[in-house]
């Protein structure tokens, strides 16, 4: 997943000529970096600016539309915080009433129209905020105004249903007409939160469209985790949570993005953000609701917003290195760990342990969850045997038995094993305390730490959580990563290896995109009848003038046209009925397999316009086609996601496709890489290398098939909703992949 090759989608593939003799064209990446203002051949953008937040973080002067100094009301609480925190960040309040001359001892002005008058501030309004109930009047007196940002906080828009949904679009309307950027409606002040300024190291930044749940983040500032922003974006009308990735991947103090997402507003703009993160190399970790159509509906009430379908959008934040993971527990272990570890040198993982059952236990799960277990040379393995007794195994894990942990056989044991090149990480778990030994441990491991560039991770298993080695030693370094659980000590370190895996030498999807039509476009939309589905004959037309092969075959109307036809394609063959409204043929008996003669041909072509007839089909022919030999059965579509456009999914074919939903999706623009790693996602890959007896498949005319079906769903987007190749025939290596049938819809 390191981004996609140069030269052509596959440079390592070989040129194949298919069973009509026909070469397949290149298809050729572009590999040009994007710039502001790029489009690929869709239309849509390849790169996204990255907003100036500045001034919203640190305004100089904020205006508070609605303030009030009268105590009991809920502008008067919120009026004392914003007062607080502009002390804090340097900035004067200027507070805004129509019927007040001063609040909290701070002269008023009547209108925010006057905003741009006053000439004592000493710099012009960074930032209203809008404590009114209907923020609409507001922003549209600010449009021509020098105010840069503004926040609602108003409830009652599109998380409400159909009429607040309208209520958001005038809005946003007005926000673009205004030249104000707005934080919500629907948002809170989270962003206006006491941040601690005297911790170091780098930072957490935290999105979240639920203020409530970013609260458990906020709080690792008591543990020593330095956060430095909280965005609350609420409903998105204006600014959204691609807008503040953007800006904090290019923070010089983020070391980590954290979100958490109900839905999105708009899928490309968040792919632009994360490509921009990952191309600085910051991570974005995500949990991101919608996994089952309870919480999928729950978010979308909560936000107004799509949350998408939980298979694309799992592929889309793989694709772009977002680290998604499930439980705000998973989210602030996996950023803190993120934030501050150091770029791994090795990828080997070592679990170190005062017993065997912890260590073997712990091993299982890593092991389980993807993490390389090394196992340690002969000679480091003698070494440790210096202070470990001999019966106990140092393979890795590393049983030390106990007792040299209380004393200086601790610390020689740590160093050793951190001294061994294939060792990257040291995970040390402790499953519960046993004073004087375990104080020693965690002293010898917060020690090691300050004199490695290894990570060292530790798992406090205590439920207590109030030990001076905990609270104290593990907690006060900088340079531990501490945990409570086995499973997000795991999922965290894990995410750390991949992510640095992925952004070294990370190559943008978006960089590959075809900025051009490819000529099969033209031939491609003759072929096209909107708001219609093409008969199986129309789709493998589609399909060839994208170069992807079909079996030889004529459509014919009458039976003595089809043993014509049969004579030219070559017996045996396959004969099928040709209709634009048949999907599932073989269930009505349309299909007819293996015919070797005239006489087979002539009654089977009765036989399938008799069915017809009686099923009342309006068919455009019947199908005189090749039988192609045996194979993988593979499927090779496109879909249409509500948030992130085109969609190319591949997957086990034929029956097996409904049977065992064995699938992997992918958002386009994509690689050869990508595509490659695709198949290496579904649970029946096997299949393509052979299995008892079968000859390995033709893999690279499969990866070549799904990138050219990939430039299809770009170059037809909008104009065709699905596409689906089942079964995609792949042979044995070297002979290629046949499009056996074919269904294709038109928007």
């Amino acid at each position: 997943m390191l981004g996609s090759t140069h030269g052509t989608f596959t440079t390592d593939l070989r040129a194949r000529v298919d069973a009509c003799g026909e070469q397949p064209a290149r298809t050729v990446v572009h590999g040009i970096a994007a710039v502001e203002g790029d489009t690929d051949v869709s239309g849509r953008p390849l790169y996204a600016p990255v907003p100036d937040l500045d001034r919203f973080f640190r305004p100089r002067v904020v205006a508070v539309v609605g303030a009030s100094d009268t105590e009991g009301r809920p502008n008067t609480g919120i009026t004392r915080q914003l007062l607080d925190w502009a002390g804090r960040v340097g900035a004067r309040v200027v507070p805004v009433h129509p019927t007040r001359t001063s609040v909290f001892g701070i002269d008023c002005v009547p209108s925010v129209e006057e905003l741009d008058t006053l000439g004592d501030l000493g710099a012009p309004v960074d930032l209203a905020v809008l404590l009114v109930a209907d923020p609409l009047p507001v922003i549209e007196r600010l449009a021509g105004s020098k105010v840069r940002f503004a926040v609602a906080f108003a409830s009652g828009f599109a998380e409400t249903g159909e009429e607040g949904a309208r209520a958001q679009e005038r809005l946003a309307a007005a926000v673009g007409r205004s030249g104000t950027r707005l934080l919500g409606p629907n948002t809170n002040l989270n962003a206006f939160e006491r941040f601690r300024e005297d911790l170091e190291g780098p930072a957490i930044a935290l999105i979240t469209q639920s203020g409530h749940q970013g609260r458990p983040l906020f709080t690792m500032q008591e543990l020593g985790i330095r956060l430095s922003h909280w965005a609350p974006t609420g409903n998105e009308a204006d600014l959204e949570t691609a807008d503040f990735i953007s800006y904090f991947a290019h923070r010089p103090e983020v070391g980590a993005i954290a979100c958490y997402v109900e839905g999105l507003k708009d899928g490309r703009s968040f792919l632009l953000a994360a490509d921009q993160a990952a191309r600085r190399q910051v991570p974005v970790v995500a949990v991101k609701v919608g996994r089952t159509e309870a919480g999928a509906r729950m978010a979308a009430s909560h936000t107004g917003k799509l949350t998408g379908a939980d298979q694309v959008v799992d592929a889309a934040m793989r694709q772009f290195g977002v680290i998604r993971v499930d439980g705000l527990d998973q989210l602030q272990d996996t950023a803190a760990l993120l934030a501050r570890a150091r770029r791994p040198v090795a990828e080997g993982v070592v679990v170190y342990s005062i017993s065997g059952g912890t260590g073997a236990h712990f091993s299982d799960l890593a092991t389980a969850a993807g993490l390389t277990l090394p196992t340690l040379s002969v000679t480091k393995q003698d070494e440790l045997h210096q202070w470990i007794p001999e019966y106990l195994s140092v393979a890795n894990p590393v049983d030390n038995g106990g007792h040299p942990v209380g004393d200086w056989r601790g610390r020689k044991i740590i160093d050793a094993i951190l001294a061994d090149p294939s060792v990257g990480v040291l995970i040390c778990p402790i499953t519960g305390p046993f004073p004087p030994m375990s104080d020693r441990l965690a002293r010898d491991l917060v020690d090691a730490a300050e004199e490695t560039d290894k990570l060292i991770c530790v798992v406090w298993g205590s439920p207590v959580g109030t030990e001076d080695a905990y609270r104290t030693t593990l907690l006060g370094s900088s340079r531990v990563a501490t945990f409570r659980t086995f499973g997000n000590c795991i999922g965290a370190v894990k995410a750390y290896l991949d992510h640095h895996r992925f952004t070294t030498g990370y190559r943008s999807p978006f960089d590959e995109a075809p900025r051009t039509p490819s000529p099969s476009l033209r031939k491609a939309r003759a072929l096209l009848r909107p708001g219609h589905r093409l008969s199986e004959h129309a789709a493998k037309q589609l399909l060839r003038a994208y170069g992807i092969r079909v079996p030889r075959e004529q459509l014919v109307t009458s039976a003595a046209a089809a043993v014509r036809a049969a004579g030219l394609v070559g017996y045996p063959v396959v004969m099928k009925a040709s209709g634009a409204r048949l999907a599932h043929k073989t269930e009505l008996g349309l299909v007819k397999v293996g015919l070797t003669s005239a006489s087979q041909v002539r009654d089977a072509y009765r036989e399938l316009t008799d069915i017809a007839r009686y099923e009342e089909l309006d068919l455009d022919g019947i199908l005189v086609c090749q039988m192609v030999g045996r194979g993988v059965e593979m499927v090779v579509g496109v879909t249409h996601d509500s948030l992130f456009g085109p969609t190319v999914t591949v997957g086990l074919g034929g029956v097996l496709v409904e049977v065992l939903n064995d699938t992997a999706v992918r958002v386009p623009p994509f690689g050869e890489r990508e595509a490659r790693d695709m198949l290496g996602e579904l649970r029946g890959r096997a299949l393509l290398d052979g299995v008892r007896g079968a000859p390995p498949a033709d893999v690279d005319a499969l990866v070549e098939v799904v990138l050219r079906v990939q430039r299809m769903a770009l170059e037809l987007d909008g104009e065709l909703s699905e596409l689906d190749i089942n079964p995609l025939m792949v042979l044995p290596r070297g002979q290629g992949a046949v499009a056996l049938d074919a269904l294709a819809v038109c928007r």
